[in-house]
């Protein structure tokens, strides 16, 4: 049996292209699409409460009858809750971007985020057909509560090591994530800035190293990459902005604009608008936050996504977190079945 066969099996899927779940800037319209189209359309759940999590995979549900995945962050343990930073100074030096958008310095909040466990907890009351996560391992209970309501689950690496610590934990496979990838650095066993392997390098040493099928994820936007992650022996791949780009998306009009401009040197790598490392486009907001050193993570990003919330509503480009790839520069089509054709293109026959 082919890889390609493998994971397609594993998955459900016709097709191995899996959508990159976007945290923030995903629709039910695209996660939809990719899936319809024959791939693994995926569904970012980044902050969202339990009743939350169970209305978007319902509506996944009513919008497709093929399989879906949905995204979680797992907790690294160095995440802060309120009580143990001082959020005064951040909130006046963000000033001018609220006032930019017409919104108020907020509050401190109770929390800065859902608590995982209730997340999960709704993730697995409602059973989507796949489960991925990233930040972490996923733990022995998580693994057996997912197979035992037949929800495969997938694991996210940026080293070997992690890959190797998820394949122990008995996931159905690895997302392999390269350095070129848009969004945040998914690194847990190091720091992220010591843990940017390409996509090239990467993908091979994880598949010599796992017994799962791997997933290639990261500078992939066109049939040429795709060919070139099964060359290294990928077993599927994961794309995120060349899909971002397109009108399924939620990204609003601006940052869609961004990466259709883009270049190959138009990213940078950055903590500045969340606390952890993150590949995006720079912008008004990036370079103004970049001044002083961020708040540890989550509080940045909660404090900063009080205003890049108003800024897609208004579609602020300059205020957003324009997240994107190195190979934005490749991408070239503004709907999803486009898209998904294109990559379809490169798989091997």
């Amino acid at each position: 049996m082919s890889a390609r066969t493998d994971l397609s099996r594993v998955l459900g899927v016709d097709a191995p292209i899996v959508l990159g779940p976007f945290g923030g800037l995903s629709s039910v319209a695209l996660t939809a699409a990719v899936s319809d189209a024959g791939g693994l359309g995926s569904y970012g759940l980044y902050g969202y409460d339990p009743d939350r999590i169970r209305d978007v995979i319902g509506r996944l549900r009513d919008a497709t009858g093929a399989p879906f995945a949905v995204n979680l962050w797992l907790p690294t343990g160095d995440e802060v809750t309120p009580d143990q930073v001082d959020l005064t100074a951040a909130r006046e030096a963000m000033r001018p971007l609220f006032d930019a958008v017409g919104v108020p310095v907020p509050d401190v909040p109770a929390a800065f985020l859902p608590d995982v466990e209730a997340q999960v907890d709704a993730v697995l009351d409602t059973a989507p057909p796949v489960l991925s996560v990233v930040f972490s391992v996923p733990s022995g209970d998580l693994r057996e509560q997912t197979a035992r309501r037949g929800i495969r689950l997938i694991g996210t690496a940026t080293t070997v090591a992690e890959a190797v610590a998820i394949d122990g934990a008995g996931v159905d496979a690895i997302v392999a994530s390269g350095a070129e990838a848009a969004g945040h650095r998914v690194s847990f066993l190091a720091p992220a800035e010591d843990s940017l392997v390409g996509t090239m390098a990467l993908v091979p040493q994880i598949v010599d190293a796992v017994g799962v099928p791997v997933i290639a994820a990261g500078g992939i936007a066109d049939r040429r990459g795709v060919a070139a992650a099964f060359a290294l022996g990928a077993a599927g791949v994961q794309v995120g902005t060349a899909f971002l780009r397109t009108t399924q998306s939620a990204a609003p009009p601006s940052h869609r604009a961004a990466i259709a401009a883009a270049g190959d040197t138009a990213t940078v790598l950055t903590r500045a608008m969340s606390g952890r490392l993150a590949r995006g486009i720079p912008n008004r907001a990036l370079r103004m936050l970049e001044q002083s050193a961020p708040l540890p993570f989550p509080a940045q990003n909660w404090l900063t996504g009080r205003f890049r919330a108003a800024a897609s509503a208004q579609d602020r480009g300059d205020l957003l977190s324009l997240w994107a790839g190195q190979a934005a520069g490749l991408t070239r089509h503004n709907d999803a079945a486009a898209v998904f054709a294109e990559l379809a293109a490169g798989l091997p026959r």
